[in-house]
């Protein structure tokens, strides 16, 4: 059951279906991007003339952006907490940045309803790509656990701070890199 909280963060997913089943007979494909840091002034389409932000601003261009919201806190694991279940940090699960070893963080708890099980359940198939940090391969966190189909990046934020990586991953599979690769080309090339 959806908790109330849960159901008004969604409601604005909940328009965009039934507003393009009245205009379409297909599910609209929906990419929602987050960019930890990323300030409402640092893209193009909101008048950054320094930084050239071409393909997001396209994207904007040609789709809907939400102007009006906030990220639930001020750290990357709970910050992606509050956007996957729509809890705000009193009430979500993940509430720091809690590193487990070998690699990860404090996964979600079993149960969790999160934006992809919501999509899962409307049928659509669903990835990530860039960085998870809610759980490791197996644990309750685990991405394919919580409405993901496939996932490319990395799977700790600690990692997430290395652009020369040793290592991705896509799914539970460890990816090998050489140390030299610049790790965000080839997660853009994989989203």
């Amino acid at each position: 059951m959806l908790n109330l909280a849960f159901a008004r963060a969604l409601s604005f997913v909940t328009v965009l279906f039934v507003s393009a089943s009245l205009f379409a007979a297909d599910k609209p494909n929906v990419i929602f991007i987050l960019a930890d840091d990323l300030g409402f002034g640092d893209v193009g389409f909101n008048g950054q003339k320094k930084i050239k932000t071409p393909i997001v601003d396209k994207i904007a261009a040609e789709g809907m952006t939400f102007s009006a919201a906030y990220c639930g806190t001020s750290v990357c694991a709970p910050s992606r907490c509050t956007l996957v279940t729509g809890m705000h940090t009193g009430h979500a699960p993940v509430r720091a940045n809690k590193e487990l070893k070998p690699e990860g963080q404090f996964p979600l708890p079993e149960g969790t309803y999160t934006v992809g099980r919501l999509f899962k359940d409307a049928g659509y198939a669903t990835g990530c790509a860039g960085k998870w940090g809610l759980g490791f391969w197996g644990s309750t966190g685990d991405p394919r656990k919580n409405g993901i189909d496939s996932f490319f990046g990395y799977n700790c934020q600690a990692k997430a701070h290395e652009y020369f990586p040793p290592y991705l991953w896509r799914n539970d599979q460890k990816v090998e890199l050489d140390g030299k690769t610049y790790a965000q080309n080839l997660i853009a090339n994989e989203a």
